[in-house]
């Protein structure tokens, strides 16, 4: 009787993990509901790090062209946006998913105090890292 109490409480975390695993990855890409076909379809997530008076951003952009994104600085409010282009076979197909969004993105980051300074922007495997520096 004990062992199939111990079954079920592992296959019940196993469950709630998988629930867990599920949610975070629906959340990888918020994709903005009710956007116009003007406004931003998604946002791309963000790791932020503090190190002393810098901060490193890393944006997961998979598949935008570095040439397409824009970013800005005002104040505390980091703002990236840019275009991802909707890959089209070559030759007609059945499409059997679609996961990685496309369309117009726009993420504005709340920074922890003014005065930063955009100091370097590059791209790095799928990915743009932003050093700002403390004035």
């Amino acid at each position: 009787m004990m062992r199939r109490r111990s079954t079920s409480w592992m296959w019940a975390e196993a469950c709630q993990m998988l629930a867990r695993t599920e949610r975070l990855q629906q959340r990888f890409f918020e994709v903005e509901n009710g956007s116009t076909s003007t406004g931003p379809g998604w946002q791309a997530p963000v790791d932020i790090f503090e190190n002393g008076r810098e901060l490193v951003v890393w944006v997961a952009l998979p598949g935008v062209a570095p040439e397409s994104i824009q970013v800005s600085l005002h104040g505390n409010t980091l703002s990236i946006s840019g275009f991802r282009s909707l890959r089209v076979e070559p030759r007609p197909a059945l499409i059997r998913r679609l996961e990685i969004p496309h369309g117009r993105l726009e993420r504005h980051i709340d920074l922890p105090a003014t005065g930063y300074v955009l100091e370097a922007c590059d791209a790095v495997h799928g990915c743009m890292r932003l050093c700002l520096r403390g004035s």
